[in-house]
């Protein structure tokens, strides 16, 4: 089975949202976007500055400066001092710290520490905070570098950071401060695809990368203010939902809930949030993604850098450095007609499997011509210059982080400087790259004829190696003339290109009589109302890619792999998966809803990437030996009340409590029954 197709659009809405979301993108003053982006810009520059405290307050403690942290406390969220089971943790670690500097001064503000900070609130925290404060004490003649003493694990620079990471969970919490959705959704992800593999001793073909990108351990989980521990009982659906998705126990999802005042999806939000992310990696991934997709310019420095890596330079070098792009059409022995009359598909040529070649392209016309003619189209205007810029040093600067986690990760840096290296565009193929991004965007506008026609006079082979997506251009051109009333031109369009095709590929067979079947409808609906214009269009831009030697970017592959073994986790799981709304997982599966769309060779991973990866069946499911189990696809003989009831009676997998009911007629308490005779 293939990996799942990516919907693009989304992606690139997602993308955007985190590179907006964590100030990564900026327009230049003169970018015609720059007004109607401003809201979106201040709403996300907001959201940033609130996890920006989140970092400082968690950045003050981890460097041990405890009073800067709760200065910023009591600037941006006093109400969490206010209780005084975190005040006490904050006002031991300050007293430990004093004690750490070593001078007589710091050990007589330790003392004062005690005095007026410690001591009152040992007294009312929690129940154990006095023995705890007692201990403490030990501090005070025992040495920091005594590895024996009982007061090792307070030294301990484990314990500061400890402290940190768990009053970063608190404030994520109190101030709503979430990543961006993106960054939930590959976590999310990575955690499904990491938990299907070890249950199928399969081995991950994005292991590499995903390992690296997401951090094994995770931050501490906030503590639900002591009111919330009467609060009344969560719904079991909610408690095990959220358990299965993050990997928690049950006592630790409804923890979760308490604190989240039982808002399953802000529990959500907040498990996601204690998973560590590698940052620089994942802006690497999603900067390459953005350049690809042509939503960010790719030099960080230039003003101009639009005109001067992606366009054609205008001058007597333009026709030397563009030569590669154009076409001798002499040399052609295929013919695609632009007027729709003629097309003629050799049967060699029809080999669309074998290895592309550019080596017929020459420079026998200038690429500024081919520039020009693109421009006819009206299309070719001044690109929204969004400019990506770098984690700034300002905020290193603010954060006052004293090592970046990851610094001496060398497989982390040498991934980031690989991905880095992938994301500049060679200058031999900036105007290729541009070439794509152009027409891609023709194809999305539905400027499909006019594709074809470019795509005819630049390369005439092009369409013989890729015959489906010349199929797809050319039925959404039908389905154009259909809905103008223009029923002449239509059946030129079949007769002359998707008739021959069809007669050339049996595949092709039944979406041509879908297309036809258009022509008995009126007029105002014969346009299927979801033509997947968006889906064509990042089709061609894989397939350009592909032939002029531009790869996709790492982002994609990781996804598609991540969303077919969602699918493939939650087909065996029997159930829909409660988030994929909220994490827009719905989204970026929903590529197509055209029944008539033809399957693309470009659709399918042309890498190694989840290319015959997690095969299942829709009735079956694979036990522990890997042998598949029939399983009937109707679930109504379990309810969801006995399946729950196994699952936390027996501590079992839905999957795998689901086959246990099944024979029993979905009947919990026989099958519990069974379990203990």
């Amino acid at each position: 089975m293939g990996s799942c197709s990516v919907n693009w659009e989304a992606l690139d809405s997602l993308a955007m949202n985190f590179a907006e979301s964590e100030n990564l993108v900026e327009d230049r003053p003169s970018s015609p976007s720059s007004s109607s982006a401003f809201s979106t810009a201040s709403s996300s520059s907001s959201c940033f500055r609130v996890r920006l405290v989140v970092r400082q307050v968690r950045s003050a403690l981890e460097e041990g400066n405890v009073d800067d942290a709760i200065d910023l406390l009591r600037r941006h969220a006093p109400a969490v001092l206010d209780d005084h089971r975190l005040l006490f943790r904050l006002q031991k670690q300050k007293f430990i710290e004093l004690l750490r500097k070593g001078t007589a001064r710091d050990r007589q503000s330790a003392i004062e520490c005690l005095q007026k900070s410690l001591a009152p609130c040992a007294l009312d925290a929690y129940p154990e905070a006095y023995e705890e404060f007692k201990h403490a004490l030990l501090a005070l003649i025992y040495d920091k570098e005594d590895d024996t003493s009982p007061v090792s694990d307070e030294w301990s620079k484990e314990r500061r950071l400890e402290t940190a990471a768990m009053m970063s969970s608190v404030l994520r919490g109190h101030l709503q401060a979430y990543d961006p959705v993106l960054s939930m959704t590959l976590r999310y992800l990575i955690s499904i695809h990491k938990i299907h593999c070890f249950r199928h001793g399969i081995q991950s073909p994005i292991s590499e990368h995903i390992h690296r990108l997401l951090v094994e351990d995770r931050d501490p989980p906030g503590i639900p203010q002591e009111s919330l521990y009467d609060a009344c009982s969560f719904d079991e659906v909610d408690i095990q939902a959220l358990a299965h998705a993050v990997e928690l126990t049950r006592q630790g999802a409804i923890d979760s809930l308490r604190f989240a005042r039982g808002d399953l999806n802000v529990a959500l939000q907040n498990e996601l949030c204690r998973m560590k992310l590698n940052l620089p990696m994942l802006d690497e991934l999603i900067h390459e993604y953005c350049i690809y997709r042509g939503l960010v310019d790719e030099d960080q420095t230039s003003g101009d850098s639009a005109k001067s890596l992606l366009w054609p330079k205008e001058g007597p070098s333009a026709s030397k450095d563009c030569s590669s792009l154009t076409v001798d059409h002499e040399t052609s022995n295929n013919v695609m007609s632009r007027g729709g009359e003629e097309l003629t598909l050799t049967s060699d040529a029809m080999d669309y499997s074998e290895t592309c070649s550019t080596s017929h392209i020459n420079d026998s016309s200038s690429s500024f011509q081919r520039f020009r003619k693109i421009r006819k189209h009206g299309f070719l205007q001044q690109r929204k210059l969004r400019r990506w810029k770098e984690r700034t040093e300002m905020l290193n600067e603010a954060l006052k982080t004293p090592q970046d986690p990851y610094e001496n990760d060398g497989a982390v840096v040498e991934e980031a400087s690989v991905l880095h290296s992938s994301a500049e565009i060679p200058v031999e193929k900036e105007n290729k790259y541009a070439i794509m991004l152009e027409l891609k965007k023709l194809a999305r506008k539905g400027m499909t004829a006019e594709v074809v026609d470019e795509l005819n006079s630049m390369d005439p082979d092009f369409f013989l190696l890729h015959p489906a997506l010349l199929f797809q251009l050319k039925q959404a051109e039908f389905f154009k003339c259909v809905s103008d009333g223009d029923h002449d031109a239509a059946l030129r369009i079949a007769y002359s290109y998707l008739g021959p095709l069809a007669s050339k590929i049996p595949d092709l067979l039944q979406p041509l009589k879908e297309t036809l079947f258009v022509l008995l409808k009126p007029n105002e609906d014969a346009m299927p109302k979801c033509l997947p214009f968006s889906s064509i269009a990042a089709s061609l831009q894989v397939a350009l890619g592909q032939r002029f030697g531009i790869e996709e970017p790492l982002l994609i592959k990781i996804m598609r792999t991540l969303l077919n073994s969602h699918k493939e986790w939650f087909k065996l799981q029997m159930c829909s998966d409660h988030f994929e709304g909220f994490l827009k997982i719905d989204c970026l599966k929903n590529v197509d809803c055209s029944s008539s769309r033809p399957k693309l060779e470009s659709d399918a991973d042309n890498s190694t990437f989840g290319s015959t990866f997690f095969t299942s069946s829709g009735n079956q499911i694979i036990d522990d030996s890997g042998s598949p189990v029939s399983v009937s696809s109707d679930n109504t003989l379990c309810s969801e009340n006995a399946i729950l009831k196994v699952m936390e009676f027996l501590a079992l997998p839905r999957a795998e409590a689901i086959h246990l009911l099944l024979p029993y007629n979905g009947n919990a308490e026989t099958v519990i029954q069974q379990m203990f005779q």
